[in-house]
């Protein structure tokens, strides 16, 4: 089911962008060749200068238009801009939806607002129906994600999201097979509080509202690092450490449930750190550019962070890059940082 229903919601997502004007236009195919479709199939993708002159002899075509050849060829499996939309506007919909289903839910939750709850009486603590279809939704969520990677067309973000699927999914099945689904209910809503954000940025980046693209990203930028490096350590890490160790003392599965959490907080402060570093560097030298890649994958997250330096003539669409993920950065050398 899970699989099926991302599928199933092409049927709503494409008239939706039909009508805002995203067509169903592919990339200039490349010509027919089986000697260049096999090297590029069971060799290589991208030919250095020996095998491309060696294959310009054996076709008797020049050096120029094999590269052209391979570059369509490449360009040819890339998704189309509305198949992009199609499953932005799924992942917008199941983020939005399964945020605002998660706050609902908390907000009549004892320990939402008080985390002490989540560790009274635990491990013999009831699972509510809500608190079950909420665990279970978000983890068929994310196998649908993992296993999609292998029907869809490969990427070269592959690896990475595939080892964050799995890292995602562990995390989900080890707190729910301990018992520890209050905090984890804490854990899942604090970070689907930004996604659905930054998938309407891309919507409309697809779209090419731009003023609205740049306003869903920067508001998704700041509410990342609100909750990413706010709340989550001071009200996630607070009672996993110190509140559950105060009241039950720890247990075997707390030293790895609490490594896990701390690593991603780790992970948190590394990509902060690098994409303040990397937009302070760029506006004081003063040679940030318009990245015209269209095949970048890994992207710089958050933008808006150059607005934290005392240079406020600078607008976040000067440095919007139409990738498939967001936005990119160039400096004299050309920095790429993946989302997390």
């Amino acid at each position: 089911f899970a699989l099926f229903l991302p599928n199933s919601f092409r049927f709503i997502a494409k008239p939706c962008a039909i009508n805002l004007g995203i067509q169903d236009s592919g990339p200039h195919r490349a010509q027919p060749n089986a000697i260049l479709e096999k090297v590029f199939t069971s060799i290589t993708k991208s030919p250095d200068g020996k095998r491309l002159e060696g294959l310009s002899k054996q076709l008797d075509w020049d050096v120029r238009k094999i590269q052209r050849w391979f570059r369509h060829r490449r360009n040819q499996d890339k998704p189309t801009t509305l198949t992009k939309f199609c499953e932005s506007m799924w992942r917008f919909t199941f983020y939005l939806s399964i945020f605002f289903y998660g706050i609902r839910f908390l907000w009549t939750a004892p320990w939402f607002w008080d985390t002490r709850q989540c560790w009274y009486n635990y491990p013999f603590q009831p699972l509510t129906s809500r608190l079950y279809y909420y665990y279970i939704l978000e983890l068929a969520f994310y196998w649908s994600l993992m296993f999609s990677q292998f029907t869809d067309i490969k990427r070269k973000d592959f690896l990475i999201m595939f080892v964050h699927h799995l890292a995602t999914i562990g995390l989900i099945t080890f707190s729910y097979m301990n018992n520890m689904v209050r905090v984890g209910t804490l854990v899942l809503c604090l970070h689907d509080a930004s996604d659905f954000l930054l998938e309407a940025a891309k919507l409309a980046n697809y779209a090419k509202y731009q003023r609205l693209c740049d306003a869903f990203f920067m508001l998704f930028g700041v509410v990342f690092i609100v909750t990413r490096l706010g709340i989550y350590p001071f009200w996630i890490l607070n009672t996993t450490l110190f509140e559950s160790w105060e009241l039950i003392g720890p247990y075997p599965s707390w030293w790895l449930f609490n490594g896990l959490l701390i690593t991603l907080q780790m992970l948190h402060i590394i990509w902060s750190y690098l994409i303040i570093r990397t937009a302070y560097k760029a506006l004081m030298r003063g040679k940030v550019r318009f990245c015209q890649r269209k095949d970048c994958k890994l992207c710089l997250l958050h933008s808006f962070l150059l607005f934290s330096v005392p240079d406020w003539s600078w607008t976040v669409s000067s440095f919007a890059c139409k990738c498939d993920l967001c936005f990119c950065l160039f400096t004299e050398t050309h920095l790429c940082l993946f989302q997390g």
